[in-house]
């Protein structure tokens, strides 16, 4: 089973990854679009009127799926930014009861908004939702992705919390003491680290 949860998480960065790459590349011929039509109307006095229809609204789109789905496999690396001032205060039994608290209020807020989502998505096809501009994409498409990236998170959430309450180390906490450990070995900048432990 953790093998196949390590796996859901990956994929889950990857395709986040994938939506970056359409990102830079649906921009990067818009740019390389925009600049030939420049040098067209420079020689012949006008613009062709080259330009990817709703690109800036597929740039969007993307960056909203990017985002969503890259948000459990970041939580999994420890790479979600967590202030732990007061935590490094209090005794390590204090330590683990803020942990299993927190990561319950994780589960249970990210478990509501999946909900959510999977609301608005029902309401887009419902009601035909589309996007404003002049390629109508059905809203149901954007929004399914975001759900999906936030069911993936709800399920990492859940993972360190039953983790957490069977005695382990959650793996917020172990992707925080990996970035220490390279910090401290001089793979990365001190000061790049959050908790300044």
């Amino acid at each position: 089973m953790r093998r196949a949860l390590d796996r859901l998480y990956e994929v889950s960065g990857l395709i986040a990854a994938f939506f970056l790459i359409l990102i830079c590349t649906v921009v990067t011929a818009q740019v390389v679009l925009n600049t030939i039509d420049r040098i067209a109307g420079l020689l012949t006095g006008s613009a062709i009127g080259l330009v990817i229809p709703s690109y800036s609204t597929f740039a969007g789109l993307f960056l909203a799926a990017s985002t969503f789905f890259a948000l459990p496999y970041a939580f999994r690396r420890g790479a979600h930014i967590r202030v732990s001032l007061v935590l490094q205060a209090l005794p390590p039994t204090a330590q683990r009861g803020c942990d299993v608290a927190a990561a319950l209020i994780a589960t249970l807020f990210s478990a509501f908004f999946t909900w959510y989502m999977g609301g608005l998505v029902q309401e887009s096809l419902q009601f035909g939702d589309v996007t404003s501009g002049i390629v109508p994409v059905p809203l149901w498409i954007p929004q399914s992705a975001m759900t999906l990236g936030l069911a993936i998170l709800t399920i990492a959430c859940l993972d360190d919390f039953l983790t957490l309450m069977r005695g382990g180390e959650a793996a917020f906490n172990e992707g925080g003491q990996q970035l220490l450990k390279q910090a401290d070995e001089g793979e990365i900048p001190r000061d790049a680290t959050d908790d300044g432990r």
